[in-house]
């Protein structure tokens, strides 16, 4: 576990965040925080936050009832570093490079079925899409990332998104030729014993899903 300074100074680094409105703690906020598990990411942003919330965040974070609880149990465990859980890693997002933020949300949204979580800054340069489990993130780049066409002739993926059996495959394939999201890849059985298609953004970011063959 951190020590009782680091703590604090996270707690603080949470109050600023949302001082600045910055978007992406307003998930933190929400995910830790029961009286916030209901509100928006703007609802969040707009609503009283203090350093008494932050270092709750902190604590729950960690595994604690509240602050004091916290304050106690990591006097204890400093004393027992030997025990010390391993880190955790909660969740993942695959990065996506795009020129167009607002074409990049309108092709996810629209074409592919997700939801925009958050857009950050002003004008935006960051935000994140999701659909049920599956996150990714968009981050505006104004020079080429790859050189030449490297990508398509390399076949390299800048996301894997994977699903749960052959049928759901079939329908989300199905229903993305219906509205003619561009197909890098149709759908085809793989060696290693998997279903695949590979979507191609307005980017040109190779995005695939697979799951189970049968």
């Amino acid at each position: 576990m951190p020590n009782l300074e680091n703590l604090r100074k996270q707690a603080k680094q949470y109050l600023r965040w949302h001082r600045e409105q910055y978007y992406p703690v307003a998930a933190i906020i929400r995910e830790h925080l029961p009286q916030f598990c209901q509100l928006s990411d703007q609802e969040i942003l707009a609503a009283s936050f203090r350093l008494a919330d932050a270092q709750e965040l902190v604590a729950r974070k960690e595994g604690f009832e509240g602050w004091l609880a916290l304050r106690t149990g990591a006097y204890t465990a400093m004393s027992q570093t030997d025990r010390a859980a391993q880190p955790i890693l909660s969740s993942i997002a695959a990065q996506l490079f795009v020129r167009d933020l607002k074409t990049s949300t309108d092709f996810f949204t629209k074409k592919l079925g997700f939801t925009v979580d958050f857009v950050y800054g002003d004008p935006p340069f960051y935000g994140q899409v999701s659909r049920d489990n599956a996150r990714l993130a968009l981050r505006l780049v104004c020079e080429p990332v790859f050189a030449g066409d490297i990508r398509e002739r390399e076949d390299l993926l800048s996301a894997s998104i994977t699903l749960g059996s052959t049928d759901e495959i079939k329908e989300i394939v199905l229903a993305y030729q219906a509205t003619n999201v561009p197909l890098h890849q149709g759908l085809r059985k793989e060696p290693w014993g998997a279903k695949t298609f590979i979507v191609k953004d307005p980017d040109g970011n190779l995005i695939l899903f697979a799951a189970p063959a049968n």
